[in-house]
């Protein structure tokens, strides 16, 4: 399964961001085969509709779960369409000890 993290940087000690849809970068992780990779969010700095367009790019990475700090209220109907499940992380965690817990 493909875990998308919302990420502060793209290295495995990066945090996770809080914000989804104006993320720096998206950390991938696929819990079958174990890697990670990071893509940046082309849509950090989107005058509007940064949400829905960051939606529309973990879904094209086949995310079935992503992960966050916060989620805004415009696009939760679009992950509940999408049959993605939302995770809300409010503990300040690093991408490896997300990534560790996923692999448990």
């Amino acid at each position: 399964m493909k875990v998308a993290i919302s990420s502060t940087g793209n290295t495995l000690e990066s945090l996770i961001d809080s914000r989804f849809g104006r993320c720096a970068f998206f950390a991938i992780h696929d819990t079958t085969n174990g890697t990670t990779e990071f893509i940046e969010n082309p849509n950090k700095n989107a005058d509007e509709g940064a949400g829905p367009a960051s939606v529309k790019l973990v879904a094209s990475q086949g995310a079935e779960k992503v992960i966050s700090g916060e989620f805004g209220f415009k696009i939760k109907a679009l992950f509940t369409d999408l049959n993605i499940r939302m995770i809300m992380m409010k503990e300040e965690k690093t991408i490896s000890e997300m990534v560790a817990l996923l692999n448990q």
